[in-house]
């Protein structure tokens, strides 16, 4: 054991070696380039040899480092799972979670004191992500994924599907109300920019012509066209799973119970074959609880 070389210059070597710059290596570890060349040379001065070729913009190994890398990441890859098997086993009270936007702060904020009521030993760390976490170099346990559910290497959990539903504000409905999909045409159709196939879709769906009267509204996101229709500008496309606080406070209405399904759902998704912490377990068997009571019961509280 007193041959053994820091733990912090062997990963900072596998880093570098697999991604083939110290820079790239300080993004994945969160340090700068400069302690990744330190922690390398370190490594290198331990090992009494050259791991590396230093170029300008890039490294390459060397002999001796090829033969080193492939046994630094088996046993990285033992320590990481003998890990991952002990905290499953006997517990873990923290989860890093990643979550789309908009189902952070329009579902899962707004239950959070539920979770905590019932996990009070559980930690969250959560972050809003949009993209796909790469969960064998990332620090993340789990994700909110939106999408087909067609990813590689994660284990998928479907939560809900999206189900669009026209929504405004009281105030408004009740100056021009909507009977029929044709009245939206007398009203400003709040867009998210990134799709603006929503609203002629929904006309589809609902059997109407798509015609709009007034000039439309082009937003960035859904929570911004559903903001902007709670404040009377317009009337927004919004999920019905995802607007219960606004709902239930009074601060939406749905005028046409026709809902527009995109064939796209929330996912819950982690690393494949990663054995699950306590935290983990709870966590899923939780949110998957609680988005089948949802769905159970959404129409019946909001229509």
């Amino acid at each position: 054991m007193k041959r053994l070389p820091p733990l912090n210059s062997l990963r900072s070597f596998e880093a570098a070696a697999r991604m083939g710059s110290f820079q790239k290596a300080a993004g994945e570890l969160h340090v700068t380039p400069s302690a990744v060349s330190h922690q390398v040379k370190s490594l290198e001065t331990f090992l009494e040899l050259d791991l590396f070729i230093r170029q300008t913009r890039r490294v390459e190994l060397t002999s001796a480092g090829r033969a080193y890398l492939k046994t630094v990441q088996k046993a990285l890859r033992s320590i990481e799972t003998a890990t991952q098997k002990l905290l499953s086993e006997h517990g873990s009270g923290e989860l890093r979670l990643a979550v789309a936007p908009a189902f952070l702060t329009r579902w899962l904020l707004p239950r959070m004191s539920r979770f905590y009521d019932e996990h009070p030993n559980i930690e969250l760390d959560i972050s809003a992500s949009t993209g796909l976490i790469d969960f064998p170099h990332s620090s993340m346990d789990m994700a909110v994924y939106y999408g087909d559910g067609e990813w590689d290497d994660v284990t998928c959990h479907f939560l809900k599907s999206s189900e669009l539903v026209p929504v405004c504000s009281p105030e408004l409905l009740e100056r021009h109300p909507i009977d029929q999909p044709e009245d939206l045409g007398w009203h400003t159709l709040l867009h998210v920019s990134k799709r603006p196939e929503d609203w002629p879709m929904w006309f589809e769906a609902a059997g109407a012509t798509y015609k709009e009267r007034r000039k439309s509204m082009m937003l960035s996101s859904s929570l911004l066209t559903t903001g902007a229709a709670a404040r009377g500008l317009g009337v927004a496309l919004a999920d019905i799973n995802l607007i219960t606080e606004e709902i239930q406070s009074g601060q939406l209405v749905i005028p046409l119970d026709i809902t527009l399904s995109k064939g796209k759902s929330f996912y819950l998704v982690y690393e494949k074959d990663r054995p699950m912490t306590y935290a983990m377990r709870e966590f899923r068997d939780w949110i998957m609880a609680a988005m089948a009571k949802d769905a159970l019961t959404a129409r019946a509280e909001w229509l």
